[in-house]
């Protein structure tokens, strides 16, 4: 970079540090890196460790249910999260086969799974299913998603004009070698043996008391309806709500103490897990005049790109609308490719909303121990859906819901 566009381009990183709320005084604190306040903060267990997984959906709620166990005033547990893995693969499996090979089938899944998984088969500790029968000590699925894929897409192919009755059995079978055999018994609160269900039952956890909302407009608002993303495999229905009450909710759950699980995309430039941030800047700044403003304009497309993602101090964010929303769910530059977990509430220097989010990928990830702050701009455009108990809703949209 020549010198006088490099002092142009650092006097335009403090310009923009300034306005990042241009409506309020700018003090020396704003031209400061980011400092955050603490509004809300939710009881969480440890971050953990997908490695080399696809299965963040089921790190995300199963950080969720153990977060709602210590909510409810319960034990601090270490459950197993590749148990839900274990039980969903032959339900991927089946609708893939019975759909003769034109769904989605892939590790990925949706935090509704785990929670319906639980109705039926309960909870496990770590202890209990490490699911690394592999040999490694930490999650390797290269092997395992490839071999199932390529399983699954031969079997639904039909070339015996009729599926046997063993194919089911042997797809289980791969997935025993590689992850082990589902428990029926494990150790509970007393140390006396029961089942993964009596285990749950135990913990007063309530699988039907939970709920999944969305927020797009190709669906009803306040009705549930079937939303159609890839890892939705089991065609679940999502509530639905306008963006600015989808916000109301996830502010409301988290300042009442409530844990939320978060479904959205990570792919924009705006989210840097090694920074520990997560930001939608505005690349208009239209209140910039004069000779601001003029600065602005003569700068290159890329050091406008580095100015505004320097993730070092605060900048303007986005107003994202319900539109901004919906292009980008239709134009696919927002898609659920990652679950998390949000347990808190910040407030940077400027005044702009973040939430504290629990990532799976590891402590030593980045400096934060593997948590990051995500905007509140950021999560109104990239939110595809969160997970979160029903006594989390406001009063006024839990009865525009319906739900009792």
């Amino acid at each position: 970079m020549k010198t006088k566009a490099l002092a142009l381009f650092s006097a335009l990183i403090l310009l923009l540090s300034q306005l990042a709320f241009a409506q309020k005084p700018v003090n020396q604190k704003d031209t400061l890196k980011y400092s955050f306040d603490t509004i809300a903060a939710v009881k969480h267990t440890a971050v953990k460790n997908q490695a080399a997984s696809g299965t963040c959906w089921s790190f995300a709620a199963v950080g969720f249910i153990e977060a709602e166990l210590l909510r409810m005033g319960g034990p601090n547990l270490d459950l197993s999260e590749m148990y839900y893995v274990r039980l969903a693969y032959p339900e991927k499996a089946l609708n893939f086969v019975r759909l003769h090979g034109s769904a989605n089938f892939g590790p990925g899944g949706q935090a509704h799974q785990v929670i319906n998984l639980a109705k039926t088969y309960g909870f496990v500790t770590e202890k209990d299913y490490p699911g690394r029968n592999y040999g490694e000590e930490k999650h390797q699925h290269g092997e395992l998603d490839a071999v199932l894929k390529a399983f699954v897409k031969e079997v639904s192919e039909n070339p015996n004009r009729k599926l046997s009755e063993s194919w089911l059995k042997a797809f289980n079978s791969i997935l025993d070698a590689y992850l082990g055999a589902i428990p029926t018994q494990i150790e509970g609160k007393d140390k006396k043996m029961v089942s993964p269900v009596a285990f749950m039952e135990s913990l007063k956890f309530n699988p039907n008391d939970y709920v999944e909302i969305t927020s797009y407009n190709h669906i009803p608002f306040y009705k549930a309806s079937y939303l159609a993303i890839p890892d939705n495999y089991d065609f679940a229905s999502y509530y639905n709500l306008p963006i600015d009450e989808l916000m109301q909710v996830i502010d409301h759950a988290l300042k009442s103490g409530y844990p939320v699980c978060w479904d959205g995309d990570v792919s924009d430039k705006g989210f840097s897990h090694n920074n520990a941030l997560a930001i939608a800047p505005d690349a208009t700044l239209n209140d910039l005049t004069g000779s601001e403003k003029e600065k602005w304009e003569k700068l290159t497309p890329k050091e406008k790109s580095q100015a505004m993602y320097q993730f070092k101090t605060p900048v303007k964010e986005k107003e994202v609308t319900q539109a901004d929303r919906q292009k980008a769910f239709d134009n696919l530059t927002s898609t659920d490719d990652h679950l998390m977990l949000l347990t808190g509430l910040l407030k940077d220097q400027t005044g702009t909303l973040f939430y504290i989010t629990k990532n799976s990928w590891d402590t030593n990830s980045n400096e934060n121990g593997g948590f990051l702050n995500m905007s509140n701009a950021y999560l109104k455009l990239n939110t595809v859906a969160i997970l979160i108990h029903k006594d989390a809703l406001p009063k006024e949209i839990r009865k525009k819901l319906n739900i009792n």
